[in-house]
């Protein structure tokens, strides 16, 4: 196909996900290396995103690729219940880098399907049924994971599934109490929370679900205290902590996983998107050892066609191991200081730059029309030239490609940026923000 038919083919065949369709305009890709794709006009577009902060280790991963191939020369596909080379040694290896508590994985195919099988385990070991998620969560839009999830993207799976109780996570930006510490806050929202789990029948509850670190809501980070206080009231009440660290695991806030920047231990962890980074896709469900044990003559009630599909686990154990060989954590922490020092400077710099929030290389811009106010900068609304959309446009005709949600830019580039990189490409971010400074505020 030429580039334009397969923009058009895109355009009159496939649905495209939380889009208005007849808004669509795709760029047709033709390659992609490190950090960088290629449209067929040889244009070089930088991801700034980790596509949909998943493509930790970038394009074209020799490491990764070699490993399919490889395993495509043996056997792409074997059931379940059959002891898969790929399958066995990713278990072992995600076993291994957990803390000692972890015993054992359920492989699924993505970050959804292992929310889901994640309730389900933690309802079947307790033998509850209540399951409290947050409202600022975003845990996938399957029916289970969509009811899971808080944010308006659950509303087309309504009237949801009973059982699923919502609560607040700490913003403090926008918090109207002013703490005088983040531990003073985490002490209010905890004890909002621990009240409400009384008043829910703490002997009906299963699980807390947590976005170790809310991602697509904004990278909201826990304040000091926060976790630890919820694994607290699952100590005292015989809960299931779950950590969903789907977006935010796999070094993407330099450490392996999220929950070890927060002195904390869950029960079950989920994951999926940075295990391959999307080379083959595969998610994940790792519980704890007296779980695992549980099930030893316990039914467990999960089951997938492609469960550690032995492709998906191929891509995963070579995309761990490149973790360690490329020292991808230590570049996570030397480059993400680079990017804390820039976002923070934004703050006192732009009018528009309400807030900032990082860890690593997991970050945001909060935009507002008022500092003062706080009024956020729209993503949709009659005056176009002043919305979200016509922001990350502009970011978008300078090649640095990213996504918004609500008012807030991510910045999330994959784990192997250099420091060079990124400062070339915040030139163009700061670009724009003083356009929006000039051009967008009330």
């Amino acid at each position: 196909m030429t580039p334009n038919e397969i923009k058009e083919n895109a355009k009159k065949y496939v649905l495209q996900s939380w889009s208005k369709q007849k808004d669509l305009n795709p760029i047709p890709i033709e390659k992609a290396e490190g950090i960088y794709f290629y449209d067929y006009d040889g244009n070089r577009y930088t991801d700034m995103s980790s596509q949909l902060v998943n493509l930790n280790v970038g394009f074209g991963n020799e490491q990764i690729n070699e490993a399919i191939k490889e395993q495509v020369d043996k056997y792409c596909f074997v059931g379940p219940a059959y002891a898969a080379e790929p399958r066995v040694k990713l278990a072992k290896m995600i076993i291994d880098r957990l803390p000692e508590e972890f015993g054992k994985v359920f492989f699924t195919n993505a970050g959804a399907d292992a929310n889901e099988n994640a309730i389900k385990i933690a309802r079947m070991y307790t033998g509850r049924k209540k399951v409290f998620s947050r409202y600022r969560s975003y845990h996938g839009s399957s029916f289970g994971a969509g009811n899971l999830t808080g944010e308006p993207r659950r509303y087309p799976l309504e009237p949801g599934i009973p059982g699923f109780v919502k609560f607040f996570d700490p913003y403090l930006y926008r918090e109207g109490i002013e703490f005088e510490s983040e531990e003073a806050a985490s002490k209010y929202y905890i004890g909002k929370l621990r009240e409400q789990i009384i008043y829910e029948g703490a002997d009906n509850v299963a699980a807390i679900v947590v976005e170790t670190i809310t991602g697509s809501n904004g990278i909201i980070l826990p304040p000091k205290g926060y976790l630890p206080g919820i694994r607290k009231i699952c100590d005292e009440f015989g809960i299931m902590m779950i950590c969903d660290e789907v977006m935010a695991g796999w070094g993407r806030t330099g450490k392996l996983f999220a929950f070890e920047n927060y002195d904390v231990v869950p029960d079950i962890v989920t994951f999926a998107k940075g295990v391959t980074c999307g080379y083959v896709q595969l998610g994940g469900v790792a519980v704890r050892s007296k779980i695992a044990e549980y099930f030893d003559d316990h039914l467990l009630s999960c089951g997938l066609t492609y469960s550690g599909h032995p492709l998906a686990c191929a891509a995963g154990v070579a995309c761990v191991q490149y973790y360690e060989d490329a020292k991808i954590l230590e570049n996570v922490n030397t480059v993400g200081a680079a990017l804390a020092k820039e976002l923070d400077s934004y703050k006192e710099t732009y009018r528009c730059v309400g807030d900032v929030r990082h860890i690593g290389l997991f970050s945001c811009i909060e935009l507002v029309k008022d500092k003062e106010t706080k009024e956020p900068i729209v993503p949709y609304g009659k005056d176009e030239h002043k919305t979200m959309p016509k922001i990350i446009g502009m970011l978008k005709e300078r090649r640095f490609m990213t996504y918004s949600h609500e008012n807030m830019i991510f910045i999330c580039p994959p784990l192997i940026i250099t420091k060079e990189q990124l400062l070339e490409e915040l030139e163009k971010m700061k670009e724009v923000l003083s356009i929006v400074d000039e051009t967008m505020l009330d």
